[in-house]
């Protein structure tokens, strides 16, 4: 498979330039093409599985949630952030139709996998 360039890297991933209204950060992602379809990761540290959705719609996959700080309880108090928390979405545009897709999706080390099978 032929390395694509940084052009076509950044197309691919669809860097925004602008976060959506309701989200305060977007996660880093990577995408891997293969002959069957994709794989798209997410880095999701921090982010339980059950504050994640995944949304399908034409070429486009969006990821969207919350990350929450768990950590500030009682009299603390914050001496210093440089994590993001609070609702965090990102979109990538994929160069085919993925709606009929087989869509299957696994959760480890805080890294968020999307396994796109597409039947042609």
């Amino acid at each position: 498979m032929k390395k694509p360039s940084p052009q076509s890297m950044r197309s691919l991933l669809g860097v925004l330039a602008e976060r959506p209204d309701n989200a305060d950060w977007s996660p880093a992602a990577d995408i891997y093409e293969f002959a069957d379809g994709w794989l798209l990761k997410f880095d999701l540290a921090g982010v339980r599985l059950e504050d994640v959705q995944v949304a399908i719609k034409g070429r486009r996959v969006t990821v969207s949630g919350v990350r929450k700080d768990l950590s500030c309880e009682g009299n603390s108090r914050c001496y210093s952030m440089e994590i993001s928390y609070n609702r965090f979405e990102r979109s990538l545009d994929l160069p085919c139709e993925i709606e009929q897709a087989t869509v299957a999706t696994e959760y480890r080390d805080g890294m968020l996998h999307v396994r796109l099978r597409l039947s042609c």
